[in-house]
């Protein structure tokens, strides 16, 4: 059968580009290996949220004495916490299903491969298919990197994918890599009751990350109890009582720490193996598939979206670009603008962040001023209990535009927005300053720190020269 456009991957890229080409009248065809939605949706953030909501809930109720509530006979079932995960999974794979229908578009399950600019074949249960398309988006997604030390292949030793199948909590946990997802795994298993120890060779968690929130994040992360171990490496994991036991060095001294799992987090690899990419021609390294902004790969007619391409890997970024390409493919033309991408870290509290770190902004010999507020200086945030936490802009030090902004606290990755649209639109922080936000809440973290900017902040007590 022949198709005007064809997707590769029905992760958040690759649905989306579906979804976008039939809205501009193309004759649509979506092949998944596995389940609509990809990574991102059957195991990552979505189930990684609503672990993280049940967490959330598990410490409120901890904490209840503190707002004047009684209870009595506290506790969780971790099975049903993951029953719960499960069937929001289930709820919104269905609803992609349904959108998928609805735009028209032929959805077919198998392994796809290209034999030629325009050629596709799929191997499915039932034998391999051929199809042609003018235009092909690949959007096949990243897999977890493997632990390359010795032992990093025993039993205990597992990935994210197999944290979330898991239906009870571990007793004790080593987490490998203290990026986002380890960070987010060690802060949600902590709270269930599991012992964690996080393992970071750099020396600093959450890299490329304002050092400032690292640093207040990092704090409150070893207050909640995760141990955290800097400027250390994993020399090997050998077989254990209880599971594995995992040696690790800092340079000078060696230990060993005993646990039931091992949690490699280390960072993921772009799927472009058996896509036949060299089979077409398609240039690529072990990063990802090298696009263009249009999302053109160097073969016309073939273009790349999303975590393939080793460009943000962001479910965002990648439904962005798959918009991008999809348009591209039906006849527009249109580029993908990269310079306010927001990164968010579900931790409790969250940190969320777009544009330049200060030491970015020092790196490339910006001149800028810097604003910081409290969350306990804002009335809504102490009415919620959620007091921990910052606001950080870093604007021009001429033009007061917008360069980055940094939080750490509740609801981060919601109010990060002002912040996104100030950097794509090249606002003044005038702009969130001078506009009205809502009292009570944690908003007004935002606009008072803009103000800060011009030394102009009320609710914060103001520090001595």
């Amino acid at each position: 059968m022949s198709y005007d456009v064809a997707v590769i991957g029905g992760g958040p890229g690759g649905y989306v580009a579906a979804i976008r080409a039939a809205q501009l009248g193309a004759k649509v065809l979506l092949i998944e290996k596995d389940q609509l939605g990809g990574v991102c949706l059957n195991r990552g953030c979505i189930p990684t949220k609503t672990l993280l909501k049940s967490a959330e809930k598990w410490r409120d109720l901890q904490h209840y004495n503190e707002f004047g509530l009684t209870a009595d006979n506290i506790g969780f079932d971790f099975k049903l916490v993951t029953k719960r995960m499960n069937q929001v999974v289930e709820q919104m794979q269905k609803g992609i299903g349904q959108l998928i229908k609805s735009n028209g578009i032929d959805y077919k399950v198998g392994r796809a491969s290209l034999t030629a600019p325009n050629q596709i074949n799929v191997n499915t249960n039932s034998g391999t298919e051929q199809y042609s398309a003018r235009k092909i988006i690949l959007a096949t997604g990243s897999v977890p990197m493997g632990l390359p030390v010795p032992g990093g292949e025993l039993p205990a030793v597992i990935n994210s994918d197999q944290l979330l199948a898991m239906n009870q909590v571990p007793e004790n946990m080593v987490v490998i890599g203290a990026g986002a997802v380890g960070i987010e795994f060690a802060a949600i298993f902590q709270s269930f009751g599991c012992n964690i120890t996080v393992i970071e060779m750099l020396p600093n968690i959450l890299p490329n990350i304002d050092n400032e929130i690292v640093k207040r994040m990092a704090l409150l992360l070893r207050k909640q109890g995760i141990n955290m171990l800097t400027n250390t490496r994993v020399t090997g994991i050998k077989p254990g009582n209880r599971g594995a036991i995992v040696e690790i060095s800092n340079g000078t001294t060696t230990q060993q720490i005993e646990t039931e799992k091992v949690l490699a987090s280390i960072g993921r690899i772009p799927v472009v193996s058996g896509l036949g990419l060299d089979e077409v021609g398609i240039e690529y390294t072990s990063k990802g598939i090298k696009v263009n902004a249009k999302m053109e790969t160097n073969v016309e007619g073939v273009y790349a979206i999303g975590d393939v391409t080793g460009e943000y890997m962001w479910a965002h970024a990648a439904s962005a670009a798959g918009m991008i390409a999809a348009e591209n493919a039906c006849g527009q033309n249109v580029t993908v603008d990269y310079k306010a991408v927001p990164g968010c870290i579900y931790t409790t509290p969250e940190v969320a962040m777009v544009g330049l770190t200060e030491q970015e902004a020092l790196a490339q010999g910006n001149e800028f001023k810097v604003s910081k507020f409290n969350f306990a200086a804002n009335s809504k945030a102490v009415s919620m209990g959620e007091t921990d936490g910052m606001v950080k802009i870093i604007a021009d030090r001429i033009t007061d535009e917008v360069l980055g902004m940094h939080i750490l606290g509740a609801h981060a990755s919601d109010l990060i927005m002002e912040g996104v649209l100030a950097i794509q639109n090249k606002l003044p922080v005038k702009a969130i300053a001078h506009t009205i936000h809502p009292h009570p809440s944690l908003s007004e973290t935002i606009m008072e720190c803009a103000h800060g900017i011009n030394g102009a902040i009320v609710h914060q007590v103001k520090r001595k020269a």
